[in-house]
Parts: structure tokens; C-alpha cells; sequence
């Protein structure tokens, strides 16, 4: 593939590579830091529970607050992916060996990692208890426990994936499963859906449905696929204009989106998927397939949903603009297993670091937090293997756009930036605590505009 720079030769694209080299070169296999191997204290001035984007992110900030030996990680994978790359594994556009590194090189040097599971939050008694039977006790507290994957809720799932014709890009057992169904299609009905829950990342279930009417049509299958988006939404998209431009893409490649319709049962040993009208409440339709892709039914991690911490919904129950818990003034949340009324994903993440960053750091001084949140997230829309929408936007479902043109155009360019530059960005500088998105290249982007 060929390097940005290449593509991208305007001079704000030239400075904003430029901001990109000052940064550290790719970390090594290992980090040094205390782990699992070593006994783990009981208390910790600040403590993280998860070790994914936004866990590994704030520990990373946290450490330059308060010292790495008073901060601690609760995390028990081994491995850390660069999940937003895994919509270009399932079109073989990425192999997924790019996608992860060992959590040991993710969790800050001198941090501690405790590689364990959480089985218990009691905010009342500042203390959380994991699976192995230890307590730990904190003075501040970061929930960054991401989504679950609930595939388990479709009939037939996950089992279903032992079969071929089958794959779903949100798991790390199953990506490859997409490449395989794709390169493995012959005729008929090529199947894409959209749960009834909320997910993170909305953009993906539909990028890898115009992927694979790509490879299609580069392939010679077009002529003999019926490429068909069954979506539980009323709309292909919440934003409008971005929206308009998926909408104009579906019409001139003949894609088929049946709204309201939510995957219900997969019956993999005849290559059916049963959908629920949503409309109308107990009716149901069944597909042939000759490719699904399915995108599971998400929610909150069970540790979260019977916890004090937690909203109705099950989801950490934080202020919109602070990321401080509503109820308890020390915890807070950032990520996908937050209430924030916002499309989860990494980009929002690392906004919301920053943000998260600074109110603590108040906090910690005893004053009242002044930096909010606008609710800003990004979606690179995939359309093609070198064709990207990148979509952006605030809270109020409004763009929210980095870069001086019109962003929602198909363009090379972006479709660069998804597939190399923000994988460097996360591991080189989000992960470090050193990104906090693009607000400050926005501001320098559009200065002197309207």
C-alpha cells in the first residue's frame, strides 16, 4: 500500500505528518512494569479496570499525574487489539496479525498490571474484588470495561460459526471467517446486519458490506450476488449528511437495506437467517444465504449491570460533559461501557481522554471540573478498498469535521489515513496518552475560516 505522504501532498496535510514524525517511534515487544508475577498491593491511589483503548490510554495519563507505582491496571487478556483495523481483516485488505500486540507492551512501564478479572464493584467502600479472590482499594477510579459481545442471544450463535458461509468482524475468533466466506461466495444472497442494541462502532456492520461488493465486482461475482444490509434501524446512518452520501452509494451499486429487521436465528447447517420485523413484533422472515456477516447483539459487561455504578440500562452511569459518575465523585468512566450518548468507538475514546484527564486533575485539586465534553466521535466510512467517508460528529448528531473540504465525499486520501495513519496514531501516541483527538488540527485547519 502506498504511504500517505504520496497521496496527501497539500501543505496542512504535509504539517499534519510532520506533527506525526515528532512523535515516539513504535514501542518494543515489552514495556517493563510490575505484573501478575509479582504480588500485587491492596491499595492504589488510582485504578483502572480494563486494559483496552481507554484503560491502557488513561493509565498511561495517570502515571505522569500521580506515579506509576500508585496506579494499577485490572485486565486478564493477554493480548490487546487494534480493533477498528478488523473491518479491512474481514475484506483481506489486513492480515490480523497487525491488529494485536501483547497487553504487557500496552500497560505503562512501572504501572501495575493485574491480570485478573472484575467480579465485583463496591463504590460505597472504594474497593473492587476480582476473580481471584483478592480485594483492591483505590482513592480514584476509572471504569474502561468496553462492550460485551452477546452473540449467544441469536439462536444458533455462536455454534453457527463452525460452519462456512459465516463470519463476524467483531471478534477476534471470527474475522477471518468473513475473508473466508467472501473469497468462498458464488451466488445468491451475500447478508449484512445490524442488531437491536446498542454497538460499538455503527459504521461497521455496512463497511464491510460495500467492501465485499467491491471484491465482487473484482472478482467477476457481482452479476450473481443480491448484496442485502438487513439493519434494526430506521435509518442507514444517524447522521444526515452522511447519510445522504451512503444513501446516493446504495442506489448506484444496487444494494438492498430492509429496515427494521433484526437477526433473531441463524441456521447455519441450512444457510438460513430468520429476521424479526420490529415493526411488527413476533413476525418473521427467512433468508437464504450464500454469505452472512453478522454483527452480534451488544450491552454492558454483567460485572457492570447489577453494579452500584450503573444506570437502568446497565451502562456507567456518568456526567455527558465531566465523564465524573453522577453518584460517586470518585469514579469515572470513559469508553464503550459509559452512558455517554455518543457513537462508541476508539475516536471517541481518546476525545474523552483528554477531557477525562483534565477533570481528574481537578478533582484531585479539590476544584470544580471546567473542560467538557462535546461528544465527539469519528466513523471512517469504508466504501471501498481505497475509498473512505470520514464521518464525524458531536452529540448533537452534527459534523464535527477535522479538515478543511468536504468530508463527506469518498476520498483516497481518507481511506489512507484509516488504514495506516490511525493505526500509528493509536499505538504510538493514543496509547501513550499523547492523543486526544484532532481538536487542536481542527482549530489550526480551519483558522481564519468561517
Amino acid at each position: 500500500m502506498a504511504p500517505l505522504a504520496t497521496v496527501a501532498c497539500s501543505p496542512r496535510a504535509r504539517l499534519f505528518a510532520s506533527l506525526l514524525r515528532l512523535g515516539p517511534q513504535q514501542s518494543g515487544p515489552l514495556q517493563l512494569h510490575t505484573g501478575a508475577s509479582f504480588a500485587a498491593k491492596s491499595y492504589y491511589e488510582v485504578l483502572v479496570l480494563g486494559g483496552g483503548s481507554g484503560g491502557a490510554t488513561m493509565a498511561a495519563r495517570m502515571k505522569r499525574k500521580v506515579g506509576s507505582e500508585n496506579v494499577a491496571v485490572v485486565e486478564p487478556s493477554e493480548r490487546h487489539f487494534y480493533q477498528p483495523i478488523w473491518t479491512l481483516v474481514g475484506a483481506g485488505a489486513k492480515q490480523l496479525s497487525s491488529s494485536g500486540r501483547p497487553t504487557a507492551s500496552v500497560i505503562p512501564s512501572g504501572v501495575e498490571w493485574i491480570k485478573a478479572r472484575v467480579v465485583e464493584l463496591n463504590p460505597d467502600k472504594n474497593c473492587i474484588h476480582t476473580d481471584n479472590g483478592k480485594q483492591i482499594s483505590y482513592k480514584y477510579l476509572i471504569i474502561a470495561l468496553g462492550i460485551q459481545l452477546d452473540y449467544e442471544k441469536i439462536k444458533g450463535l455462536p455454534e453457527g460459526f463452525d460452519y462456512p458461509k459465516i463470519g463476524s468482524n467483531y471478534s477476534v475468533k471470527t474475522v477471518e471467517k468473513t475473508w473466508k466466506a467472501l473469497q468462498d461466495f458464488k451466488e445468491g444472497n451475500a447478508i449484512f446486519t445490524f442488531p437491536n442494541t446498542p454497538v460499538k462502532c455503527a459504521g461497521a456492520p455496512q463497511k464491510i458490506m460495500y467492501l465485499a461488493e467491491a471484491y465482487f465486482r473484482k472478482t467477476g461475482k457481482r452479476p450473481k450476488a443480491n448484496i442485502i444490509f438487513n439493519t434494526s434501524l430506521g435509518v442507514v446512518f444517524g447522521v444526515k449528511k452522511y447519510a445522504d452520501a451512503l444513501e446516493k452509494i446504495i442506489r448506484e451499486r444496487d444494494l438492498t437495506v430492509n429496515y427494521r429487521q433484526n437477526l433473531v436465528e441463524v441456521r447455519a447447517d441450512r444457510q438460513e437467517a430468520v429476521f424479526e420485523n420490529l415493526d411488527k413484533p413476533g413476525e418473521t422472515q427467512v433468508f437464504s444465504y450464500d454469505m452472512l456477516h453478522v454483527t452480534p447483539p451488544m450491552s454492558s459487561p454483567d460485572v457492570l449491570k447489577t453494579s452500584p455504578v450503573a444506570d437502568a440500562a446497565g451502562w456507567v452511569d456518568v456526567d455527558k460533559e465531566t465523564l465524573q459518575h453522577k453518584k460517586y465523585p470518585n469514579v469515572f468512566g470513559i469508553g464503550d461501557c459509559t452512558n455517554l450518548p455518543t457513537s462508541k468507538t476508539a475516536a471517541a475514546a481518546a476525545a474523552q481522554s483528554g477531557i477525562l484527564d483534565r477533570t481528574i486533575s481537578l478533582i484531585m485539586k479539590n476544584q470544580t471540573p471546567v473542560k467538557k465534553y462535546d461528544g465527539y466521535t469519528s466513523c471512517p466510512l469504508v466504501t471501498g478498498y481505497n475509498r473512505v467517508i470520514l464521518a464525524e460528529f458531536d452529540y448533537t448528531a452534527q459534523p464535527l469535521e477535522t479538515f478543511p473540504f468536504d468530508q463527506g465525499k469518498e476520498r483516497l486520501t481518507m481511506y489512507l489515513m484509516k488504514a495506516d495513519m490511525m493505526p500509528f496514531l493509536y499505538w504510538n501516541f493514543m496509547l501513550r496518552g499523547y492523543w486526544g483527538g484532532p481538536a487542536f488540527l481542527r482549530k489550526l485547519f480551519h483558522l481564519g475560516m468561517s
